[in-house]
């Protein structure tokens, strides 16, 4: 006679679930999802102009010279090209980062919760303000 020690009362080998296949470009069927890869793919281009202002006053802390090559990379077509393309990954990390700013911030007036564009809105107003005064102070001359 076998003991119930002996047989166990489960098997050895697990059953396999279902797992539905994710394609590799999941991100590319709604427009949020692709919001949020260009979203994430925007700090790169955050990560350069870091790099490029880091460069240029490193030239500029080398004397004239070493900042009259940094402006000769500048001119390079390709490099202007490249800055275009992350100027607009810059604004768009901007604008989408104001916007979660509403919903990140949870503030209550009065028991009642602020509404989202009063949280934001002040955000474009500062950036609008302070792009116009560096406008202003760079276009004058």
């Amino acid at each position: 006679m076998k003991s119930a020690a002996a047989t166990p009362p489960y098997t050895l080998n697990h059953p396999r679930w279902y797992r539905k296949r994710v394609s590799t470009y999941w991100w590319l069927q709604r427009w949020e999802y692709l919001r949020f890869v260009l979203r994430e793919i925007s700090s790169v281009f955050v990560a350069w102009f870091v790099v490029v202002t880091l460069l240029q006053l490193y030239g500029v802390s080398r004397g004239p010279d070493a900042y009259g090559e940094f402006q000769n990379f500048l001119k390079n077509p390709f490099i202007i090209a490249f800055n275009v393309i992350s100027f607009l990954f810059v604004v768009f990390h901007s604008i989408t980062w104001f916007n979660l700013s509403a919903r990140a911030m949870s503030i209550r007036f009065g028991g009642k919760r602020v509404p989202g564009f009063l949280i934001s809105g002040p955000n474009f107003a500062a950036w609008l303000v302070i792009s116009g005064v560096i406008a202003w102070l760079l276009l004058r001359g």
